[in-house]
């Protein structure tokens, strides 16, 4: 079907014909050039947009999961976000990567093949430095695990897998698993270096440090489920519902987490005259009654009320008093 031209075009049309600016045969004589659109035979694309778009939905949840499983255990501030969503050879994908660099190989059954996870170095000592009590900062120059970083890696890429699992379950019940850690690219040969794959590229920020985690789905392992992914497209925009034992699970996580609980004894208000005159064996009144409880504290806000005392060689105060939402908070 030719193009349709609006009636404002029609009268500039017209106008420029009457006035001699477009010659008529001009027009008539013009050939029409046909559109090409390239095709490269070598690199097909075999996923469609909507699959794109459900692997993207997919991969924006796994982040979520992956920012709390990394904020829980290394008790740091963890972005991520997907950087990018491509298809490419499996053999462009491979060149690409550095030698060494941290590569987890793993299945999601019942999906036949095998799946690729790459963490960059750069974010996996970050990670190895912030779990052994660093700042979070990464190796000066690219090199080799040792036994020890080996083992703390090939723990946390088991945990991220599960995630992945976790995150590809609302398109397929699959059981994910870890088979092992690689790296020397060249020995991770899980595909023909011809075959398409999705690569779907992952930002983390450690802190300051920023790394990256690329997902490698051979389009032989997801050929089996491309209808499904399809079809989640059409309904990824429907509300979620949030399962009881997820809400369980967030509860314990939440439970085991560390606040600070502190115990106002009392205050007091005294010129600073007083105050550069103090000496030891000086006595300074709480504007604080013996008879009343005092105020505790969970972080910033007044949760309960108690009365001091001792427990065992400890100082200590016990809980007489729940203060009620909204009732006796301070501002």
């Amino acid at each position: 079907m030719g193009e349709v031209l609006s009636q404002d075009e029609i009268d500039a049309l017209l106008n420029a014909l009457s006035d001699g600016q477009v010659d008529a045969e001009e027009i008539k004589t013009t050939k029409i050039k046909k559109k090409v659109r390239v095709y490269d035979f070598r690199r097909p694309n075999k996923f469609s947009k909507d699959q794109i778009h459900s692997l993207q939905n997919i991969y924006e949840n796994y982040c979520r999961s992956l920012t709390t499983y990394l904020s829980g255990h290394l008790h740091s501030v963890i972005e991520t976000k997907v950087s990018s969503i491509e298809q490419i050879t499996y053999d462009e994908f491979i060149r690409s990567l550095p030698n060494p660099t941290i590569l987890s190989l793993y299945t999601l059954n019942p999906l036949e093949g095998t799946l690729l996870m790459e963490m960059s170095p750069a974010l996996a000592f970050a990670i190895i430095d912030r779990l052994l009590g660093g700042q979070g900062q990464g190796s000066e120059k690219n090199r080799d695990l040792t036994e020890i970083e080996r083992t703390i890696i090939s723990h946390r890429a088991q945990q991220m897998i599960n995630l992945i699992g976790e995150a590809w379950s609302e398109v397929i019940p699959n059981e994910p698993e870890y088979i092992v850690l690689e790296t020397n690219p060249q020995f991770t040969q899980i595909v023909a270096p011809n075959e398409m794959i999705i690569l779907v590229t992952l930002e983390v920020r450690v802190g300051e440090m920023v790394g990256m985690v690329n997902m490698c789905l051979p389009y032989l392992v997801l050929e089996s489920v491309l209808d499904k992914l399809s079809t989640l497209f059409l309904f990824s925009t429907q509300a979620k519902v949030t399962s009881k034992e997820q809400v369980d699970a967030i509860r314990r996580k939440i439970e085991w987490a560390k606040v600070d609980m502190t115990t106002l004894l009392g205050h007091s208000e005294i010129l600073v005259r007083d105050l550069l005159e103090l000496a030891p064996g000086d006595v300074i009144p709480l504007m604080q009654n013996v008879k009343e409880a005092l105020p505790v504290y969970v972080g910033n806000f007044r949760k309960f009320k108690g009365i001091p005392g001792l427990h065992g060689e400890h100082l200590a105060v016990q809980i007489t008093e729940i203060v009620e939402e909204g009732r006796d908070q301070d501002g």
